[in-house]
């Protein structure tokens, strides 16, 4: 499968932004720490983003221990 085949949606001006100043190769050490700070960013988003839908549907400490006590073929009301 080639990259043409990856791609099926034209890349966004940040994405092709990021290509030009990847252009050049690496050093194996920089390109980890990269790969490592997008991971944290990830990360980051998706916290905020779990906390954002547990504080609109009013999800506490108290129901993630009420879920875990239940027997997962127990109906959830």
């Amino acid at each position: 499968m080639g990259a043409k085949e990856l791609i099926t949606n034209p890349l966004n001006e940040q994405q092709v932004m990021m290509l030009r100043l990847l252009k050049k190769p690496l050093p194996e050490a920089d390109f980890a720490q990269i790969r490592q700070l997008v991971v944290k960013l990830l990360a980051q988003q998706m916290d905020e983003a779990i906390e954002e839908w547990e504080n609109e549907h009013n999800i506490t400490a108290d129901s993630y221990d009420q879920l875990s006590k239940g027997h997962y073929r127990s109906l959830v009301n």
